[in-house]
């Protein structure tokens, strides 16, 4: 990715056109890294868009012009994730109707920064295994061997990663009145 720092910082400093120039710029590696990142669940084009959005509302917050590569390549890497982090939450039924109401309020761009934090919350070893079940589709097996560890024990790291997740995206309900 070799970007004109001159854009980037007239961009950063709000310059209409820069910032058009940058998001054009930006697009060609944006749609490669999606690609690459994103597996077949996810609608590539979908992911170039938010991820074009979520650097046209930030790029002004990049501090080190060296680290927009990397930033925008974090950014399309968490929006890849988001369509299995979507997946994995339903694998709980909402039993509670204020639950279902709660999440049905929340705009979708705070559900997906609450989605990447609380994958981002898991220990490592739990983040690493439901990435590769959910996001690479990984079979138990398959799962096993790339750990170096048993089917129960893949199947156990998987099971308390969701929990963790279920966890961590349960909304804090207050008690309404007694009736």
């Amino acid at each position: 990715m070799a970007l004109d720092p001159a854009v980037i910082a007239a961009a950063q400093a709000g310059d209409p056109l820069a910032l058009e120039r940058l998001l054009r710029q930006l697009q060609p590696d944006i749609r490669r890294y999606a690609r690459h990142q994103c597996h077949r669940s996810t609608a590539i084009e979908d992911v170039v868009q938010e991820a074009l959005i979520v650097v046209y509302r930030r790029v002004g917050n990049v501090r080190d012009m060296a680290a927009m590569a990397s930033w925008v390549f974090r950014v399309v890497a968490r929006m890849c994730m988001l369509p299995a982090l979507v997946a994995l939450r339903g694998t709980e039924e909402i039993t509670q109707r204020h639950e279902a109401e709660y999440f049905a309020h929340i705009p979708q761009d705070e559900l997906r920064i609450d989605l990447v934090r609380a994958l981002e919350s898991l220990p490592a070893i739990y983040r690493e295994v439901i990435l590769m079940r959910d996001m690479e589709q990984l079979t138990i097996s398959e799962l096993a061997l790339r750990l170096g560890t048993t089917r129960e024990a893949a199947k156990s790291r998987i099971h308390r990663g969701r929990a963790l997740l279920r966890e961590y995206l349960r909304p804090e309900v207050t008690p309404g009145p007694a009736s």
